[in-house]
């Protein structure tokens, strides 16, 4: 832990909490992989769903296996998103983080483990729905302690760019590990007295594993921040601007929800982007990757210079890039370009992420790092959860409607930032300073 937070020049609290995550990050992200595998296998009963009309006239859906999956997946991001307002309010009213942590990691590993012996499709949606709210328990939690580890707001955005980085580490990795897990069962363990896992089942422990050890690190290496409870009782998020129509952390909200949309809505269309460039499935999987990895490679200096320079630059700079990265996914027609465009939508989520937080992040009142954090880490996950939905529906107008409409919300979320949201960091004017201080 010394090393790495001398390499990186970040609170050692810092690295072990991103450790942390990065941890059960891997193990999460399994489950994107493994349970569409799962759901479509002879595993779990779904036959008696499929072909049933749920809804009344016009408003009737007939369920497939890509509806199926679908809702499986998306359940997560819905409920993790939208409760987060609720428990990051919570955490600034006990004025305590580690314990929200903590019973998050639990649902989530615990509830993976018990994919083990879930057979029936309602039960699946049910483990989903405890992973959503566990998630719920965890993110504005933990964003809110980076918060608290920065001594002042010139480390903020780094604390930030560190911690993203070793998350999305986690979360870009453990999908390629769920393959391969996967791939190489049955695993046969009776020589150490277990029973013969098949390769899902594999996948399950694995994740199960790595939520516990995720737990470990966090009960043993991570205490709260000395900051005092806030007393407020409901759910505090400011919409008007004391002097402009929008608060900046809810304008920040919003655009967040923009671009989580705009990089999720690759995600849902695998088979028709490698029709449409005549390209294998590993080069979907390369593309898919290429925006993880951009963020992996920028978010620690984009944090470090958000420190030095500014927020508001990079913000600005994040979703001038994300409009046509996001449209070009909908107009290139070869491969080799697909990546480029994903890598350059990376850096465009890189530029906004850290920052974002860090602006958050200095403009949170004392107590109160919980609920206003959670505006964005709830914005994101609800656009993510939404991206793949969209863009599911939106393709059945054209392939390009899709990127075309993401685009078109990346640049309304441009006008936005550019109008609403001023900067924090103290570049030598006194309200600049005061806002970090409030």
């Amino acid at each position: 832990m010394g090393l790495l937070s001398g390499v990186t020049d970040t609170d050692r609290r810092v690295i072990v909490l991103a450790l942390a995550r990065m941890v059960g990050a891997a193990g999460n992200s399994f489950l994107i992989v493994v349970l569409p595998l799962y759901i479509t296998s002879d595993l779990v009963d779904i036959e008696g769903l499929l072909g049933v009309e749920v809804g009344v006239g016009a408003a009737a859906v007939t369920l497939t296996e890509p509806l199926l999956i679908g809702v499986v997946l998306s359940l997560f991001g819905f409920l993790n998103s939208l409760s987060q307002p609720f428990t990051g309010r919570l955490s600034d009213r006990v004025g305590a983080r580690r314990p929200f942590v903590l019973a998050g990691i639990l649902l989530l590993g615990t509830a993976s483990g018990l994919y083990t012996i879930a057979t029936s499709y309602p039960v699946l949606v049910a483990l989903r729905a405890i992973q959503g709210l566990g998630a719920a328990l965890i993110i504005p939690a933990t964003v809110a302690l980076v918060n608290e580890y920065a001594a002042s707001d010139a480390d903020r955005g780094g604390n930030f760019g560190v911690y993203n980085t070793f998350r999305l580490i986690g979360f870009g990795f453990g999908p390629v590990l769920a393959g391969a897990v996967v791939a190489r069962g049955p695993y046969d363990l009776s020589a150490v007295g277990l029973p013969v896992l098949d390769g899902f089942d594999a996948a399950f422990v694995a994740a199960c594993a790595g939520a516990y050890l995720s737990f470990t690190l966090v009960f043993l290496l991570v205490r709260d921040a000395d900051v005092e409870a806030e007393a407020g009782d409901d759910v505090s998020i400011r919409v008007r601007g004391e002097d402009r129509l929008l608060d900046p952390v809810f304008t920040l909200g919003l655009a967040t929800v923009a671009m989580g949309a705009c990089i999720a809505l690759f995600a849902t269309l695998q088979n028709q982007v490698n029709v449409r460039l005549d390209q294998p499935p590993v080069w979907f999987g390369a593309q898919f990757a290429a925006v993880t990895i951009a963020n992996v490679v920028f978010q620690v200096p984009v944090g470090r210079a958000s420190d030095r320079i500014g927020r508001r630059p990079f913000l600005l700079a994040g979703f001038v890039i994300l409009v046509p990265t996001t449209l070009l996914q909908g107009i290139v027609t070869e491969p080799a370009l697909m990546m480029l465009v994903r890598l350059g939508q990376g850096i465009a989520v890189a530029c906004v992420f850290a920052p974002s937080l860090a602006l958050a992040g200095d403009l949170a009142r004392e107590g109160e790092s919980g609920t206003t954090l959670s505006v964005l880490t709830m914005g994101f996950g609800f656009g993510v959860a939404l991206g793949p939905l969209a863009s599911g529906w939106l393709y059945g107008f054209g392939f390009v409607v899709p990127f075309a409409v993401g685009a078109a919300a990346a640049a309304v979320a441009l006008v936005a930032v550019f109008t609403q949201v001023e900067e924090t960091l103290n570049t030598g004017d006194e309200p600049a300073a005061a806002a970090g201080a409030d």
